[in-house]
């Protein structure tokens, strides 16, 4: 390992004689000096915030970060002031949903009042905090909804994302929600989504993965309602092959200003990717973690997102060097045992976790630094050899393609059942949700299932649910 002191050292020095003659603009001069590898090094748990009874789903901090809001299997939201030591939250509501809140995350200008969800009950929700939380569901998935979007700077913007393989616009303006696409593959088969981002930079463009291997790019200006007019799309070449399991992605993020694009495959690698190159080879790979149990996120860390951060199901928090690909921080994250969600602080070397403990944590950089690597050699060995024993141990295609098919059908029957109990207030919003529900039913059964689908995933965020 390089002499991480003595290289974060120097390079603070040049940054602050360049503060000190007045050649470098404060705001400049802090991002440089946060983002170095001494901080990001250093990061040590600070606090833990209690109140949740179930497993931590979501973190999102608000614009300034000073608040942060969670979501849990527990079915209630939390928003906390953490900056104040507050250990408990300010304020606590019951989010409506009906199974796991997935993600919960601030509407950007909303002067931290609206609150977006969504779970595995394939709803998504508004809360409007004002002198009581009143909320209200304005789209339904039929399936799990793991992942919601909002446009930077519109408090009225967001895109989500569900296990149906459709694309829902929504403008809090507006009735009804849009459904911008159903992502169908060449084989007209639908393709499960998991993860939807927004490029921070152009907010026209999104990109969605799910069960299979590929990321895809769109614009809202030319998107069709199959979603087979992708702008761009990216996979290793070693996972478009069948290759003995099947890749599919958990979770892909945009850097800071959208020209990287990052993914993380269950039981594989983290790959980046250029989002300026035509070709779809990643330009970077991030090794040792483990990606198998749950719908695992990943996310850069850094004001110009100089590093990658992950978290295992070891239990343990994986932050890597962009450009270099060497681990320079393994943090202890969850004693059940995997961490699934990590939310950098928007404008400091500091990081939010959770995953299957009830507890939300707080990283700071006031730790000795990293250097234990005794540690994480013995770690990553035992990681890999569990991806390899689990390959071995995979059920072959045929057999998984019965049991994915059982579990849509016992979730088709499910569903119809909950419709039955629905309110006729929320009618008009299921309605408009499911406008071509009679064919969709029908199509359940033509979900992706080719070579690179992933069939060891039903919607639960949590092992334990």
């Amino acid at each position: 390992m390089k002499d991480i002191k003595k290289e974060s050292f120097q390079y603070g020095m040049r940054s602050l004689n360049s503060r000190s003659s007045g050649c470098m603009r404060p705001k400049l001069f802090h991002d440089n000096v946060s983002s170095t590898r001494l901080f990001v090094s250093r990061l040590n748990k600070f606090t833990e915030l209690e109140f949740h009874k179930g497993c931590v789903n979501s973190l999102n901090f608000n614009q300034s970060g000073e608040l942060i809001v969670s979501g849990s299997d527990d079915l209630q939201i939390a928003i906390w002031d953490w900056t104040r030591y507050c250990k408990t939250p300010f304020l606590t509501y019951n989010s409506g949903h009906t199974r796991n809140v997935f993600q919960a995350k601030f509407m950007p200008n909303s002067n931290n009042a609206t609150i977006a969800s969504c779970a595995q009950d394939g709803q998504i929700r508004i809360g409007w905090i004002l002198s009581e939380v009143d909320t209200k569901k304005i789209a339904q998935h039929k399936g799990a909804s793991h992942k919601l979007t909002v446009e930077d700077g519109s408090p009225h913007i967001l895109k989500t994302v569900g296990e149906d393989a459709v694309v829902y616009h929504i403008d809090l303006r507006e009735s009804q929600p849009h459904k911008l696409m159903t992502l169908n593959t060449q084989k007209n088969c639908k393709v499960p989504l998991f993860s939807i981002s927004s490029n921070p930079m152009n907010s026209c463009e999104f990109c969605v993965a799910g069960r299979d291997p590929w990321a895809r790019i769109y614009d809202t200006r030319k998107i069709d309602e199959s979603g087979k007019e992708v702008l761009k799309k990216f996979c290793p070449t070693e996972l478009q092959a069948y290759s003995g399991f099947a890749a599919n992605i958990t979770c892909s993020m945009y850097n800071y200003n959208g020209s990287e694009l990052l993914c993380s495959y269950n039981d594989d690698d983290i790959y980046l990717f250029h989002t300026t190159d035509s070709e779809s080879e990643p330009k970077h790979t991030y090794k040792g973690h483990r990606n198998s149990d749950t719908v695992k996120g990943v996310n850069f860390l850094g004001s110009r997102s100089e590093y990658i951060v992950s978290g295992s199901d070891c239990g343990y928090i994986y932050i890597w060097q962009k450009d270099t690909e060497e681990i320079v921080n393994f943090l202890h994250g969850d004693n059940v045992g995997v961490v699934n969600v990590l939310e950098p602080h928007p404008n400091e070397c500091i990081l939010a976790t959770a995953g299957l403990d009830h507890e939300v944590k707080i990283w700071m950089p006031t730790g000795e630094g990293f250097n234990d690597l005794e540690k994480l050699n013995k770690q990553v060995k035992v990681n890999l050899e569990a991806r390899l024993n689990d390959r071995k141990r995979a059920p072959d295609l045929f057999e998984s393609q019965l049991i994915f098919l059982m579990v849509r059908h016992h979730q088709r029957q499910r569903r119809r059942r909950l419709s039955q109990n629905e309110d006729g207030l929320e009618e008009n919003i299921d309605d408009s949700s499911d406008d071509d529900d009679d064919n969709d039913d029908d199509d359940d059964d033509n979900l992706s299932m080719d070579d690179n689908d992933s069939l060891n995933d039903t919607g639960a965020r949590c092992v334990q649910s």
